[in-house]
């Protein structure tokens, strides 16, 4: 009798499902899934061609996938890797960013110097906006109220009320924004700039710059050093910050703005993102063609994980 819930709890731990982290292979027009309590890929899944951003539907029903090359965002059932639908997205989308509202995603065009907005149940493109020479990085902030566009060749930042589907701010920032993201509850706005080699710390509320986080790597020329994806921890107490063919991953005091620490991990390092409990990150590095797993804690490399040709973008997708 004592051993039927002991074989029980086996049985449901064993066939239990680990949660994941998605990742976009630009060369193979694959996602490679990994299982996070093994760190294996355990499936790779065709896309359109290039795929890049990634993220998940608020309640991970569905998977949006930037198919670059293919003009178009994919709509993949994460059950099963098929593909339900494309929605229209306008030329080369890159990066792009779901509204709180798990309904209208902002996407940016990068040969069309637009973002457009596109109502995920409708299917239909219900805004285009027009913003700087090669528009990459999107994010919105936590109460959808604003909605940000980095445009990598006019070197700026756009802030578009989401509520009118206009701009109503451009600040500059340093040479070739990349990423985007709202920080310490939408108070403050962080934009990476690749060439630039630094991060420009924003006051949402003003758009007035704050600070410029700058970055110094020991025997690593200046140049290599090319800050692109970023994701914070719990708390938003500390930024990790890849920074491109420097192979490095950087950590960031959020509050007083100064590098801690650097990570080595693989070649060419794009995009992050972390387990449940932000315990793990997740990078991709994009001529390695791997995923280093990091302890945050102990800010160290623990594994390297080869996935697909180029890998870009991460999204983690919880199972149970």
């Amino acid at each position: 009798m004592k051993l039927i819930p002991t074989l029980t709890a086996f049985l449901l731990a064993s066939t239990a499902m680990a949660d994941e982290i998605w990742v976009t292979n630009e060369k193979d027009d694959t996602v490679s899934v990994i299982d996070i309590e093994t760190l294996e890929v355990v499936q790779t899944y065709p896309t359109g061609e290039r795929p890049r951003g990634i993220t998940f539907a608020k309640d991970y029903s569905v998977v949006y996938i930037c198919a670059s090359d293919s003009d178009a965002v994919q709509v993949m059932d994460p059950k099963t890797g098929k593909i339900l639908h494309d929605l229209p997205s306008g030329e080369d989308p890159e990066q792009f960013v779901l509204h709180p509202d798990n309904r209208h995603l902002y996407i940016a065009n990068e040969d069309d110097a637009i973002t457009t907005v596109v109502d995920t149940q409708t299917r239909q493109v219900v805004a285009q906006i027009d913003v700087g020479i090669e528009p990459e990085g999107m994010a919105v902030s936590p109460d959808g109220k604003i909605a940000i566009t980095t445009s990598e060749t006019t070197n700026m930042a756009h802030w578009i009320d989401t509520e009118k589907q206009g701009l109503f701010a451009n600040t500059l920032v340093d040479s070739r924004p990349r990423h985007a993201e709202f920080v310490k509850d939408g108070k403050e706005l962080w934009v990476s700039s690749e060439i630039g080699g630094t991060i420009t710390v924003f006051d949402v509320e003003t758009q007035d710059e704050l600070a410029k986080i700058n970055f110094d790597i020991a025997n690593i020329h200046p140049d290599r050093v090319q800050p692109v994806g970023f994701e914070l921890t719990n708390a938003d107490t500390h930024a990790f910050v890849a920074l491109g063919p420097s192979n490095h991953v950087a950590v960031v005091n959020a509050d007083t703005y100064e590098v801690e620490d650097y990570i080595l991990v693989g070649r060419r390092v794009w995009h992050m993102d972390f387990n449940a409990d932000r315990s793990l990150l997740f990078t991709t590095n994009g001529v390695s063609g791997d995923v280093t797993v990091v302890d945050v804690a102990k800010r160290k490399a623990l594994k390297t994980i080869k996935v697909g040709r180029f890998p870009w973008g991460a999204a983690y997708r919880p199972t149970n």
